[in-house]
């Protein structure tokens, strides 16, 4: 069961129906325009709503169409804090970021301390087209396992802060990435904090499949059916091993 958080009173995880979400395609600056859309969206059953806030003057646009919106809203942030706390500042029901792309340690405290007082989400917004040269590098091209990785180090940067309230959307322009990523969930190095606390999360609710045999946890996988299983082979070696590559056993010798 993942964790819930409501985005505007609207619940998200944790076995509540899925949510229709949509994004607007209006420039943000027309408030009246946008409005529009939000209402004809919202007749047309949508629950929650994402807005691109590329600027300061968009942002000062989104806080009043958050005045008069009939749906929650979401404001997608791209590298600049200071457009995240004025969005925060502006009413959003959850803020749309990438806490790697937005600057040092101390940028990522200062969104937190906003969406912790206001009680907003974050949501994490992993891109297969953009993902950090390093995974690539590690990888290959986008696949399911760099989707995932990048996701929990992003994850990682938030529960530095103590920060918990968040969803993650993991993005490919294939198909098939995209739906294995989100089955396969994660194959991690069990090293971050994120993953040792759902490490001890399974372990006291008996989701732990030990397949380590008494040796090093190496490579943590999760599964869509909330399993958790310990690995003692590499994440590398694992992703290849379910994708058809040979993996590189040899390092994995203990």
């Amino acid at each position: 069961m993942t964790k819930q958080i409501l985005v505007g009173g609207v619940p998200i995880g944790g076995g509540a129906p899925v949510v229709i979400q949509s994004m607007l395609n209006t420039k943000t600056t027309d408030v009246e325009g946008s409005l529009k859309q939000i209402r004809q969206l919202a007749s047309a059953g949508c629950q929650i709503a994402r807005l691109a806030v590329p600027n300061m003057e968009a942002a000062r646009s989104f806080a009043d169409i958050c005045k008069d919106s009939p749906l929650p809203l979401v404001a997608d942030i791209h590298f600049d804090y200071k457009l995240a706390i004025a969005a925060a500042e502006g009413s959003a029901s959850k803020i749309r970021i990438n806490p790697g792309n937005i600057g040092g340690e101390d940028r990522v405290k200062a969104v937190v301390e906003v969406c912790k007082d206001k009680h907003i989400p974050i949501r994490i917004g992993v891109n297969g087209g953009s993902l950090d040269k390093r995974l690539l590098k590690k990888y290959g091209p986008p696949t399911a396992e760099a989707l995932v990785e990048s996701a929990f180090e992003h994850l990682e940067l938030l529960e530095e802060q103590g920060f918990y309230d968040t969803c993650v959307s993991m993005k490919s322009s294939t198909v098939p990435t995209m739906v294995a990523a989100a089955r396969l969930v994660a194959i991690v190095s069990p090293d971050s904090a994120p993953v040792r606390r759902l490490v001890q999360d399974a372990r006291e609710t008996g989701r732990v499949i030990d397949a380590t045999y008494g040796r090093r946890t190496r490579a943590v996988i999760i599964m869509d059916s909330d399993h958790v299983v310990l690995s003692p082979l590499q994440p590398e070696t694992v992703a290849g091993r379910m994708d058809g590559r040979n993996g590189g056993e040899g390092e994995d010798a203990e």
